[in-house]
């Protein structure tokens, strides 16, 4: 209750949490959640228990989310408002809403965004949302999918969900067992395991239920027969048997008390059993009134009202259901085969004769344990279509699937379902691959592919698609081969005079884009442009924009021509209503930008990509992720390096690549704790070579700030080794990468160790020459060998190959005791004009440094002053406070700085250290404030210990209540 109330309290104040409740069946769960239901009611908040249910392996889709957004609207809360905002939500109130003619993977994530919504708006300050899901042993693949986006989502809203499920159900192989070990690493989520009574904790409950204590013998025979087991020591004082006849199961003793009761109520409790725990009372009046007897109106209506009075049933909405679920799993597995068989089949007639009373997953399900093999293939067919328009995958797939377990056995499976069983594998394989499944989706395709021999124009189709499937599983060759066979076919059939063809657009794009993964680029580019010709001629704007972002991607030789290419590939994906295929032109439409040098437009691309994603709930979609990226890259390049607070609802996946490529300003900002992020971050290069180089290329860039020399140059050896892997040996990020690390050199080969003889010192730089030279051979052998299409480096390439060779001079310059030629840094400096603002500045004050040792000093000062103001603006303090050190050692003069003397005051907090000192003053702890701003311990330990020296004080109370005081705390 403690833990609680603890999680109630802080969902009060908008930290958000989840607590799981597990234990054995029977063990207290539902009566501890009601009562902590009733708790959170008296002290204000609102409300909403929902339900999984056990419907066979399948389920229904989103089952308790619908549940509770219904109750929500029912009680006035904002519902309609999120519906406004994620049209997409609307299918779980209205499943028969009409499917968009968008990306079912987008309205996906809209619909969950829209769950999340609804639900963070239906909490306040002071007065949170309870959200109870019971049963998620039961809970279906979409529902366990939505719980984990929302815990993935959970920032500052005033939400409390409370979830339940069975221990003993939850095996090894049980589809909640990972989710449940992936929750378990967030911090916003809680467990509370519940153990069977001790002999005290029982003696008070059974005292509570009989009003006194009980006889000591019948109490010892309660507590070993009970095991401490809350349901069945309730069950065993209900049962009232003698003390010497005590039953020994659960089973016995339901079977005890019901043979007291009325045979009309044991009847309701048998008919009921058979749906489950709960069923809407109005289909279990249909059912119940099929069989013999209850046949009679006025009998059903007396031993249902008996039932509840007697405490079999309880009511629950519109609900009648078992207090237990163990009632109705004692009482079903009671009943032989045969009255099974036909009491599902009571429920199967009462839900064909009204099938408002339930959904086609239910009439499957009482079809098929009901031996009507006919009715639950078509059943199973129309559950599925039900799925797909809810937007659930993994339950169209698994109903998909059952429509072809039983195709064989149903004479007229074609009928029933409209289609063949070809379309209906082809449909299952669609299935699968929304569900991510994508070697059962590859599986299914080519069984179709296999059995159309027979039919050319719809085998092509089928190759088409098992092209897609072999794409997702990056086998290029094979999809390769199969989006070519579909190609020849479908062309074949429009040269015999069928006219132009969507599907002939859609597998010509495809082959398009197999051949530019190939490297084979005049080919792809004219299969590109067929496609664009034949998607046009059919009327698919969707094909056309697909084709067109792989002509872009071709057209490297006129950065124009593919910016012009992909902005009409982003009309076209909107005219398509296509979301994704609109944000992954945008997030290409930017980049094509960046790489021409032209920051300026990329900037405006990328914001507008970044405010549509967010603005369509799919800013944390793979596509969403890449345009926040893009978006703190292209920041940083304009020399924007302030700290920005980590996103609202940024999901986990997505923290490795925004926190890698927020090193970038980190070090440049100077982060006391840069080194310790981009370290924590090494875990994560193996998941994706994009934030190995980021975050590897940034710890070696702080490093050498650091004067970690040998560190920066060993590590930028194990990065580049490393991307060498991941990628292709000339990866054109090992130019930069070679930069850094020479940069290191340089700088290692300017420090003389304390007390070194003339000899060590040369020996020593000549052994940093030696690594210097190999790392500028690779540099340029990597621009010759690994450029890209189109045969030259752009902008940024050309840059930091000249920063090599500069650097490069610099470290022989040392070595020789020479001065390096400043006309080198001066034309990497007007490399990095094309709006690499901080780089221009590092360039700068190198310049300054090699004209100064060229004798040209009023040169030398004029750009180092230029250097400083621009590092000043920026805030790049390691930049700042190297170019003035090195101003004051040379006695070059620096007019025109804005800096001032430190004043007498205490050090500012960096914005890193008032966002740490502001949750120390929520009394989170260390391994708490970590995992809230998503860095490791360590580094909060430093930035508690910065915080403490600013501040002059010696503890963590004392350093809140002088910030107070000073006002430093953010409100």
């Amino acid at each position: 209750m403690a833990t609680f109330r603890r999680a109630l309290d802080a969902a009060a104040t908008g930290r958000p949490g989840v607590l799981m409740v597990g234990g054995d069946a029977g063990v207290g769960k539902t009566r501890l959640v009601t009562h902590l239901a009733q708790a959170a009611e008296r002290a204000g908040a609102r409300v909403v228990v929902a339900h999984c249910v056990d419907l066979g392996e399948v389920g229904i889709p989103y089952l308790p989310f619908s549940e509770a957004l219904t109750l929500l609207r029912d009680a006035g809360g904002p519902v309609d408002t999120a519906i406004g905002d994620r049209p997409a939500l609307a299918r779980l109130i209205d499943p028969a809403s009409a499917p968009s003619a968008g990306d079912d993977a987008a309205e996906r994530l809209q619909l969950f965004d829209g769950i999340a919504g609804a639900l963070a708006a239906s909490g306040a300050p002071g007065a949170p949302l309870v959200l109870v899901l019971e049963d998620l042993h039961w809970a279906e693949p979409s529902t366990r999918d939505v719980l984990r986006f929302l815990v993935a989502r959970l920032r500052a809203e005033h939400l409390l969900i409370v979830g339940t499920y069975r221990t003993d159900d939850v095996g090894r192989r049980h589809p909640l067992r990972p989710l449940l070990a992936e929750l378990s690493r967030s911090s916003a989520v809680g467990r509370v395991d519940l153990e069977p009574f001790t002999a005290d904790e029982l003696r008070a409950f059974t005292t509570a239920l009989a009003g006194a204590p009980l006889p000591e013998d019948e109490f010892g025979q309660v507590l070993r027969r009970s095991e401490g087991n809350a349901f069945f020591a309730e069950e065993l004082l209900r049962a009232d048997c003698p003390s010497d006849g005590l039953p020994w199961s659960l089973a016995e003793v339901l079977h005890a008390l019901l043979q007291r009761l009325d045979p009309a109520v044991q009847e309701v409790a048998r008919v009921l059993s058979v749906a489950g725990r709960t069923v809407r009372e109005d289909l279990l009046r249909a059912a119940a009134s099929r069989t013999r007897a209850l046949a009679d109106p006025a009998t059903l209506d007396a031993a249902l009202r008996n039932a509840v009075a007697q405490q079999v049933l309880e009511v629950e909405g519109e609900n009648l259901a078992f207090r237990h679920a163990l009632f109705a799993e004692a009482l079903y597995l009671d009943l032989l085969p045969g009255e099974q068989a036909a009491l599902h089949r009571a429920y199967l007639a009462a839900l064909t004769d009204d099938p408002t009373l339930g959904v086609p997953a239910q009439r499957a399900h009482h079809a098929l344990h009901g031996h009507d093999l006919a009715t639950a293939l078509a059943a199973s067919h129309e559950a599925a279509d039900r799925a797909a328009r809810l937007l659930a995958p993994d339950e169209e797939l698994r109903h998909r699937e059952q429509v072809l377990s039983l195709w064989d056995s149903v004479p007229d499976a074609a009928a029933l379902t409209g289609q063949d069983r070809i379309a209906v594998a082809l449909a299952a394989s669609e299935a699968a691959s929304r569900a991510g499944l994508f070697p059962r989706a590859e599986q299914l395709a080519r069984v179709a592919v296999d059995a159309l021999d027979a039919e050319p124009r719809r085998q092509a189709v089928a190759r088409d698609l098992l092209a897609r499937h072999l794409l997702d599983l990056e086998r290029i060759e094979a999809a390769f081969e199969q989006a070519k066979l579909a190609v020849d076919a479908l062309a074949a059939e429009r040269d015999a005079g069928s006219g132009a063809s969507a599907d002939l657009a859609r597998a010509t794009a495809r082959l398009a884009r197999g051949l530019l993964n190939l490297d084979r680029d005049a080919e792809a580019a004219q299969s590109a442009q067929a496609a664009v010709a034949e998607a046009r001629a059919a009327g698919d704007p969707g094909v056309e924009a697909d084709a067109l972002t792989t002509l872009a991607v071709l057209d490297v030789d006129d950065p124009g021509a593919a910016a012009r290419l992909l902005a009409t590939a982003r009309r076209r994906a909107v005219e398509a209503g296509d979301l994704l295929v609109e944000l992954r032109t945008t997030q290409n439409l930017a980049t094509t930008y960046y790489y021409a040098g032209d920051i300026d437009s990329s900037e405006a691309v990328i914001s507008e990509g970044v405010r549509r994603a967010e603005a369509t709930g799919l800013g944390w979609s793979a596509a969403g992720i890449q345009l926040h990226v893009f978006d703190e890259l292209v920041r940083y390049v304009r020399g924007d390096l302030a700290a920005r607070p980590t996103p609202p609802g940024v999901p986990a996946q997505a923290v490795p690549f925004l926190t890698s490529v927020q090193q970038y300003a980190a070090v440049a900002r100077g982060d006391t704790d840069a080194i310790a992020r981009s370290e924590s971050l090494r875990e994560a290069w193996e998941r994706d070579g994009q934030i190995a180089l980021y975050a590897g290329g940034t710890q070696v860039d702080a490093l050498t700030w650091a004067g970690r020399h040998a560190e920066a140059v060993a590590l930028a050896v194990e990065l580049a080794d490393h991307l060498g892997r991941v990628w292709t040996e000339f990866f054109l990020g090992r130019i930069w990468i070679s930069a850094l690390a020479l940069a290191a050199l340089a700088d290692a080969a300017e420090r003389e160790a304390p007390g070194a003889s003339r000899q060590e010192v040369a020996a020593a730089r000549a052994e940093l020459l030696a690594v210097g030279d190999t790392l500028a051979q690779v540099a340029h052998t990597t621009a010759v060998r690994g450029r890209p299409r189109g045969g030259q480096l752009g902008p940024e390439g050309r840059a930091w190959l000249l920063r090599v060779d500069a650097e490069h001079a610099r470290l022989r310059a040392t070595a020789s005791d020479a001065p390096a030629d400043p006309a080198l840094w001066e034309t990497a400096l007007g490399a990095f004009g094309y709006g690499y603002r901080y780089e221009c500045a590092r360039t700068r004050w190198r310049w300054a440094q090699a004209l100064h040792a060229a004798g040209d000093g009023d040169a030398a000062a004029a750009q180092s002053a230029t250097a400083l103001a621009e590092a000043e603006a920026m805030g790049a303090t390691p930049l700042a406070d190297a170019l003035r050190e090195w101003a004051r050692r040379a006695r070059v003069g620096l007019a025109g700085s804005s800096r001032r003397a430190p004043g007498p005051g205490p050090a500012p907090l960096t914005d890193r250290e008032e966002e740490v000192l502001a949750l120390v003053a929520e009394g989170l702890s260390n391994r708490q404030i970590g995992e809230r701003l998503f860095i490791s311990t360590k580094t909060v330990s430093v930035h508690v210990s910065n915080v403490l020296a600013k501040l002059g004080v010696s503890g963590r109370a004392e350093a809140v209540d002088v910030a107070h005081r000073r006002g430093l705390l953010r409100v």
